[in-house]
């Protein structure tokens, strides 16, 4: 699915000055619900809206995480692979671009990240409240997932974009101490420093479990590698989701993608995601592995174990989190799965 501007593709395009040159209006956008640090504006090009979206490494804490550092949707880009989406996915960017601050009157800090030129697709975004989403959203969401791991099921390595350890070391002390040291003032990394010694005091059964793996998930991984991966997107919460006038799924924030285990997706969808669901985790785990069965993929060799261990790693990266919410039904459950996953590590 390549996107194409009235007067002709937008591939080609070598900085942002090119990409904005024929933009009639250009607005910084100030309240967004992000919270990496990335800085975006509309812009209307050829009586068209768009957002531009800049990830910065000296501004991008996530960026910092990733180990990407030209920027992740700037590689998947360059290869094609967004391109190669299923139908079902509307996929808003439409130029990347390396971001070059030379000149700019920036301040300095580590070189790298990109810009992306995106269609404004906020009118079709999920509404940023406190409700559970539509049953049929939310049932939607987990078929096209389920489609996104079976179009790209076993992929090859130019998929490797973001490694499996740095996914699961984003929301870790590493990276708080990190930008502790760099004086960054993301809340995000304050409130995963806060949270992971708590776990420990609100839920020691997981904390004895799940805290050594923040610290090494290598375990985690190599259990996993015994499973199937395919390509995940690896931030499927509800901010970067949205359904379009065709029933199509908008995916937004592609920067911690690469080769995965599929159901680690769907463990972060239902842990970053728990307030808002309309069903059990139970029926929505159902939900996805039969459309994904739908699709010719045979879960029955590998599931249980591959869900166990996903369900652990969806708490190695939120048990920070949990831990700030208390002790409730939540946590427990996540740390009754925890648990029972514990011996799969070997």
């Amino acid at each position: 699915m390549t996107d194409l501007r009235p007067s002709g593709g937008w591939h080609g395009y070598r900085d942002v000055a090119e990409l904005v040159a024929g933009a009639t209006e250009r607005l910084v956008l100030d309240e967004v619900p992000g919270k990496s640090g990335a800085g975006l504006e509309r812009l209307v090009i050829d009586g068209q809206r768009y957002v531009l979206k800049h990830l910065d490494l000296a501004q991008d804490w996530t960026m910092r995480a990733s180990g990407c550092l030209p920027g992740a949707p700037l590689v998947l880009w360059q290869r094609g692979i967004l391109a190669r989406l299923p139908d079902c996915f509307n996929q808003p960017i439409v130029a990347a671009v390396p971001e070059n601050r030379a000149g700019t009157g920036q301040a300095r800090g580590p070189a790298g990240g990109c810009a992306l030129l995106m269609r404004d697709v906020a009118p079709w975004l999920v509404p940023v409240t406190d409700e559970p989403i539509p049953a049929g959203q939310h049932a939607r969401f987990l078929d096209h997932m389920a489609a996104l791991h079976a179009e790209f099921w076993q992929c090859g390595p130019e998929f490797d974009v973001v490694p499996g350890m740095h996914r699961y070391l984003e929301l870790s002390l590493w990276t708080a101490e990190a930008e502790a040291a760099l004086g960054s003032a993301h809340v995000v990394p304050q409130l995963v420093a806060k949270g992971w010694p708590l776990l420990a005091e609100v839920a020691p059964a997981a904390a004895v479990v799940v805290t050594p793996l923040a610290r090494d998930p290598g375990p985690l991984l190599e259990a996993l590698d015994g499973t199937p991966h395919t390509f995940v997107h690896s931030n499927w919460k509800l901010d970067n989701l949205g359904t379009d006038d065709a029933g199509r799924t908008v995916l937004l924030d592609w920067e911690q993608p690469g080769r995965g285990a599929p159901l680690s997706d769907l463990a972060w969808y239902l842990a970053i995601n728990c307030r808002r669901l309309p069903q059990s985790k139970e029926a929505a785990i159902g939900a996805y592995q039969d459309a994904l069965s739908s699709r010719g993929i045979d879960t029955e060799p590998w599931w249980e174990r591959q869900l166990s261990l996903c369900l652990l790693g969806a708490l190695v990266q939120f048990g920070w989190e949990k831990a700030l919410g208390g002790y409730d039904e939540e946590l427990m459950w996540w740390e009754e799965k925890a648990v029972r996953a514990a011996p799969l590590l070997g």
